[in-house]
């Protein structure tokens, strides 16, 4: 069976949600992330768990894909806890937050697990979710603590 690969657009809040509610479990190193000042655009690939395939039933052995996360009209991305320079720093994906500014920007965050934040600063929420090449298949389905 051939998967088709996911392309999503985010323009509002609501659309952010669904992007990050794709993204859950995804991991990304950290040499995989790029702010490109001078274009204003911010790149994150990922290696993103096909939850989409698993909550329709489809049972067949779990994949990953590799997806790339692209915000545009950056103005400004800081970061917590993220060491680039450190070549096998991988990170856990857990949500995307945003927030209006008083100034009508976004505050868009990207957290991870163990405390690591990505904030963008954007003029308009304008969000890209796009799968790259084959989905493979991955032995560990994540696994989520229960409160």
């Amino acid at each position: 069976m051939q998967v088709k690969n996911l392309k999503l657009i985010a323009r509002t809040e609501e659309d952010l949600r669904v992007i990050s509610a794709h993204l859950q479990d995804s991991i990304a190193n950290s040499t995989d992330i790029a702010n490109l000042e001078k274009n204003k655009i911010f790149l994150m690939q990922l290696n993103r768990f096909m939850w989409e395939d698993v909550e329709k039933g489809v049972f067949r052995q779990n994949k990953r894909i590799r997806t790339v996360l692209k915000f545009e009209n950056v103005i400004k991305v800081n970061s917590k806890n993220i060491n680039q320079l450190k070549k096998d720093n991988f990170l856990d994906f857990l949500t995307i937050e945003t927030k209006l500014m008083p100034d009508n920007n976004y505050e868009m965050r990207i957290v991870f697990a163990g405390d690591s934040i990505i904030k963008v600063i954007s003029e308009v929420i304008e969000v890209t979710l796009d799968d790259q090449g084959e989905a493979w298949d991955t032995k560990n389905m994540p696994q989520h603590k229960e409160m």
